[in-house]
């Protein structure tokens, strides 16, 4: 089995460390770093290119990358694990709002830069149940000011094509992981999982919120090798 890794915004490669540390030792895995400078059908694209055919394995942006590519090019996509992840948002006026807001928090990186923007991210309600120590800040602090604007302006769900009515194309097996205390993705994976049928399985991890592989890398590196 073979497993590619794709992490999420303001992570880098390193996130999944926590979580391959829990996995089986005889297990070939790879953690990709996202690609800079792409839009965002290409960045999924090129994520395939690197990773060949495997098991693909996404938290959050890069769940949604990861299910682009599941989309484009499934002869790729061995297996699909999508941790906390959606979709895109199917409401354009939503999406209007959401690239707004998006766009407002790039300029606050372009004028604070990134240490500010980062207290003030994981401060957000969405993070609360991850602590501080288990939060990889010197990590997400080598991000430069341009990567962490580029995957906001080009590659958030401001931007990103909502996916929702492509789920049923879905063939292969699909797990949906999310944390018990993240109700708003929980509900997400639920609604995902009707779209896609029999193929989807639901996996909710205990004592986790949004942040699940950093949270609880054990019950999520069991959700990837259980897939």
């Amino acid at each position: 089995m073979r497993v590619v890794l794709v992490h999420g915004f303001t992570q880098t490669s390193a996130s999944w460390d926590p979580v391959i540390e829990c996995l089986p030792t005889d297990l070939e895995f790879t953690a990709l770093e996202v690609a800079e400078g792409l839009d965002f059908e290409t960045t999924a694209a090129t994520i395939g290119a690197r990773g060949g055919h495997a098991t693909y394995v996404g938290y959050s942006m890069g769940g949604r990358l990861c299910l682009m590519l599941a989309l484009d090019r499934p002869d790729l996509v061995e297996r699909l694990v999508l941790v906390s992840a959606s979709p895109g948002i199917a409401d354009a006026g939503a999406r209007d709002a959401r690239r707004s807001q998006d766009e407002r928090l790039a300029l606050e990186i372009e004028r604070e830069g990134v240490g500010p923007f980062l207290e003030r991210w994981l401060a957000q309600p969405l993070f609360a149940s991850l602590p501080r120590e288990l939060a990889q800040l010197d990590e997400r602090r080598r991000n430069s000011p341009t990567r962490l604007t580029h995957q906001l302006r080009v590659l958030g769900q401001g931007v990103q094509p909502s996916l929702w009515d492509r789920l049923g194309e879905l063939r292969m097996p699909v797990t949906l992981v999310t944390g018990a205390y993240d109700k708003a993705y929980s509900d997400i994976a639920r609604r995902m999982a009707q779209r896609i049928g029999e193929r989807a399985t639901l996996v909710t991890i205990p004592g986790a919120g949004h942040a699940a592989p950093l949270e609880q890398p054990a019950a999520v590196a069991h959700a990837i090798v259980s897939a």
